[in-house]
């Protein structure tokens, strides 16, 4: 699966990102600079990787958002293609409107390092084919604005719509309804807190994220 990694100024998990893609998904995987204006050819996954992009500068994600290389992410999920973001990348997909809500401060105002557990609440989308439902992953979580909010009426729907995918199994950082990674409508785009490229290789504690991999790997268009 050809993988572009996006990198902003503050980007600090883009080296994590790019080695899971190439160890699970894609030997050429590459970098992609914020400045670009067109993703490379044949791209099928984007990788939105974590960090503090323009260090956070007036919310967690907003002036990524408005790169110039984000028209090019938006035109390739609207055709379908496959969009991760994960803990600022998450941010990243919010503030651009692919994903509703929005990630605030932590509940107890503290940067979270650590192991959690997810539980798989949706075992039917792209990236979560390879596990079974409500099958509990340890993943970790870097972040200090990781709290999920949405309003009532689109969390509701969220819910109503499966498109919740990963919920905390002890909540860490107040997130409605433990909420850890959702999808878009068309379930290509998934956005998520805690790091599952961290969590590719038994030598970092966890080989719990290579589930997600292998979903895609799996599902891949034509594959």
């Amino acid at each position: 699966m050809k993988t572009a990694v996006i990198q902003f100024p503050g980007s600090n998990c883009d080296a994590d990102a790019l080695h899971a893609a190439k160890l699970m998904l894609d030997e050429g995987a590459q970098f992609v600079w914020h400045t670009e204006t067109q993703l490379p050819e044949g791209t099928e996954l984007v990788f939105l990787p974590g960090g503090f992009s323009y260090g956070d500068h007036l919310r967690s994600g907003a002036i990524a958002a408005r790169s110039p290389v984000m028209n090019a992410v938006k035109a390739h999920a609207e055709a379908g293609g496959y969009v991760l973001g994960v803990c600022n990348g998450f941010q990243v997909l919010t503030e651009a409107g692919l994903l509703p809500g929005a990630l605030s401060r932590n509940r107890e105002l503290h940067f979270l390092c650590k192991p959690v557990k997810l539980r798989v609440e949706n075992h039917q989308t792209a990236y979560t084919a390879a596990y079974a439902k409500d099958q509990v992953l340890e993943i970790p979580v870097a972040h200090g604005e990781g709290n999920y909010y949405a309003d009532a009426e689109t969390v509701a729907r969220l819910e109503t719509e499966g498109r919740v995918v990963f919920r905390y199994v002890d909540n860490p950082n107040g997130s409605l309804n433990d909420i850890a990674g959702i999808v878009n409508e068309g379930g290509n785009v998934l956005g998520m807190m805690p790091h599952p490229e961290r969590a590719v290789e038994l030598l970092l504690g966890s080989e719990d994220g290579r589930g997600l991999f292998e979903s895609l790997r799996a599902g891949r268009k034509g594959a």
